[in-house]
């Protein structure tokens, strides 16, 4: 059984809207970021002062279809293991359904046991169906090509 954090949400959008809006990190993350967050192999930072920081590197990145982010550091301020999150993975999976667009989130390394499990469900899940959802779903361009 995979018991790693994972959230879903589809919206009508195409797969290769969806792809950018989750690039573009700063839109949909809040807290401060630094690097670049659209390229295979390159590394940013998320940071939120004196509470929490990761730094990733972008080890996947197929069009209109997958993200992986690799954790390569991190600091939770408000757990023992304060490096909790260093080693674990995130993903972002999309596929088409019913003529909309799935994102499949998967914190992978982020369990049940972690310590920080609880108060993470509940930042991503702000991030993931709060922050991406909305900014995907804000968006004024033309959701699918309409036909006459």
């Amino acid at each position: 059984m995979d018991n790693n954090l994972t959230l879903t949400f589809s919206a009508d959008r195409t797969p290769e809207q969806m792809f950018a809006a989750i690039n573009d990190v700063q839109g949909w993350w809040s807290g401060e970021i630094d690097g670049t967050t659209d390229r295979l192999g390159a590394e940013f930072t998320y940071r939120v002062a004196d509470i929490h920081y990761s730094k990733f590197r972008i080890t996947e990145l197929t069009p209109s279809s997958k993200v992986t982010w690799l954790v390569l550091d991190s600091y939770l301020s408000f757990v023992d293991d304060k490096e909790e999150w260093t080693g674990t993975t995130v993903d972002f999976d999309l596929s088409e359904e019913n003529g909309r667009t799935r994102v499949r989130f998967t914190h992978t390394g982020l369990v049940p046991e972690s310590e920080c499990y609880d108060a993470c469900v509940r930042g991503w899940s702000e991030h993931i169906l709060g922050g991406l959802k909305n900014l995907v779903t804000a968006s004024t361009e033309p959701s699918r090509p309409t036909t006459p």
